[in-house]
């Protein structure tokens, strides 16, 4: 009954109901261009680094958020938006042009651009949300996103192996074309009144530290942050040990798949829930919730039990988002209008650099070091993790509310 009551709030907002089809469309075509680049690549050149480059190239901009985030706050936000899908729109199709290892850098190349435009897109979307839903419509929407993010995932790339195994790389990124133009067109029928940014002359310096300086003075969106980042390094860990896993399970590495599923069924679950949770219980209390249930899934982890391995998937899906939606909406709550894309940018940066530092060390870990006694520090190191936020939200609601 929540459920439908939260995916029907949302739904009846015409300008939420088509930027959700915007989202969809757009994880669509994102999902199955960043699997079928990494074959394509691997087919041209043989070699599993290149291929894995495929996805560090669109990670990689992430590094510099912030400054991508300026961006954001100096154009008004659904003009951009339109804009850079339609020039994705022209720019994916040079890669049908592809046909050998010796445009392979092209690959990489397209696919470096199109992370830095889904930073910058991702900054102007969290600072336009505000105004095209709504304050009330906020936790709703950032949770209906995660489902429609998170199924993209489960679908878009089996659709992107097909069409890649029947007509070629070149196939899937007139694809992801196509995706482009239907997104731009959802976009531009939003209707929003969006003034123009005041200008300003203040240094781009000191406007890209801005986001970083609010973040650090809010008494709620700093300890928010830096669990989100903490959530994430352990995450990074975790992610990096799952073929461990696999091999513990004596099961083929193809098992692997599997887990990824159904983690990302419990996250579109968890979108489902997210707007009437965040009401009920408020940002810091939602995120620590989400945060222990990862922890304890991640200690579950450590059995070598297929039941234990799928429960703690579905559960690791289901908690591990709960921080990322709940440190957006705090964000999009409280931030002023002409700082919130260089803050959101900012609070992205600090959340999701720690994932890439976690993955980067559990891969250096798995071959020397056994996966179980690893999972049962990292689960631990989420629950005082969540234990400690939560120590905060009441210590912030007992000074609100003095006896």
């Amino acid at each position: 009954m929540t459920t439908t009551f939260t995916v029907a709030r949302v739904l009846a907002d015409g300008n939420a109901r088509r930027y959700l089809g915007a989202v969809l469309v757009n994880g669509f075509g994102t999902n199955a261009l960043w699997l079928a680049s990494g074959v394509w690549v691997k087919e041209l050149t043989g070699s599993d680094g290149l291929a894995a480059l495929c996805l560090l190239a669109m990670w990689a901009p992430t590094l510099v958020g912030p400054v991508l985030g300026t961006v954001a706050d100096r154009v008004r936000r659904r003009p951009l938006l339109i804009g850079l899908n339609l020039a994705m729109a022209l720019l994916v199709p040079v890669l049908v042009t592809v046909d050998s290892a010796a445009g392979v850098w092209l690959v990489l190349a397209v696919l470096l651009v199109y992370g830095a435009v889904g930073v910058l897109g991702d900054a102007a979307e969290a600072a336009l949300m505000p105004s095209v839903v709504g304050p009330k419509l906020l936790g709703d929407f950032n949770g209906l996103r995660m489902t429609a993010t998170e199924g993209m995932k489960l679908t878009a790339p089996l659709a992107g192996a097909g069409l890649y195994a029947a007509y070629g790389g070149a196939s899937v990124a007139l694809l992801d074309a196509v995706t482009f133009v239907l997104a731009a067109a959802l976009i531009a029928r939003v209707r929003v009144d969006e003034r123009a940014p005041e200008r300003t002359s203040a240094g781009w310096w000191e406007r890209t530290v801005e986001g970083a300086r609010g973040l650090r003075a809010h008494p709620v969106l700093r300890p928010l942050v830096f669990a989100g980042a903490l959530t994430m390094l352990c995450a990074g860990l975790n992610g990096a040990l799952v073929y461990a896993v696999v091999e513990g399970l004596d099961r083929p590495p193809a098992y692997a798949g599997v887990l990824a599923a159904v983690q990302g069924a419990g996250s579109v679950l968890v979108g489902l829930v997210s707007g009437p949770a965040l009401r009920g219980l408020g940002e810091a209390w939602f995120a620590a919730a989400g945060i222990a249930l990862t922890g304890a899934a991640v200690a579950l982890r450590a059995v070598p039990h297929d039941g234990a391995a799928l429960v703690s998937g579905v559960a690791i899906g289901a908690g591990l988002p709960c921080v990322l939606i709940a440190a957006l909406t705090a964000v999009q709550r409280t931030v002023p209008d002409a700082v919130l894309g260089r803050t959101a940018a900012t609070a992205s940066t600090l959340m999701f650099t720690p994932n890439v530092i976690g993955l980067a060390v559990g891969a250096a870990l798995a071959d020397s070091v056994p996966y179980a006694p690893l999972l049962l520090i990292v689960g631990p190191a989420l629950l005082l993790t969540a234990v400690q936020l939560g120590r905060g939200a009441a210590r912030s609601a007992s000074d609100a509310n003095p006896a």
